[in-house]
């Protein structure tokens, strides 16, 4: 499942991504919101997608804001989660290979349609590599992690 989730200023190329993701045949739920409100929180919406995002390992999220970077903090404050800030293709092929991100959080105030949606492709279609070291550095996160639950 793909999860998406954007405040006011990433809630219409959330919409957009939205429709082509579902006109590529993927399952998508939306978390809001589910309309333009120029009042509500990225807090919120981060929130839901990351706390969907975790109950399942194959599960992804989709969140935006304008810079991308409060989505990403909020998603990133859930254990399991890792979301990662994505401004062009590479980053999300990176994210993926390196990081095994199940999130990314993308800044709508500077990416167009096309590119977004180049960037949600890579990203849903890239894979973790498995390698050892990036296998390590993911056990050194989740220890981390540990550390700092309360």
């Amino acid at each position: 499942m793909i999860y998406l989730g954007a405040d006011h200023r990433g809630f219409a190329l959330k919409e957009r991504l939205k429709k082509i993701l579902l006109d590529s045949g993927f399952l998508v739920t939306d978390l809001g919101n589910d309309r333009f409100d120029p009042t509500d929180d990225y807090v919120d919406f981060a929130a839901k997608v990351a706390e969907a995002v975790d109950q399942l390992p194959e599960n992804r999220g989709i969140i935006l804001c304008g810079s991308g970077a409060g989505v990403d903090m909020v998603a990133n404050k859930v254990p399991g989660v890792r979301s990662a800030l994505v401004f062009d293709v590479p980053r999300a092929k990176q994210a993926r290979e390196h990081e095994d991100a199940n999130v990314i959080s993308l800044p709508a105030d500077t990416l167009d349609e096309e590119e977004a949606w180049k960037i949600v492709q890579t990203f849903l279609e890239t894979a973790f590599s498995g390698e050892a070291r990036h296998v390590r550095r993911l056990q050194k996160m989740e220890e981390v992690e540990g550390d700092y639950e309360r």
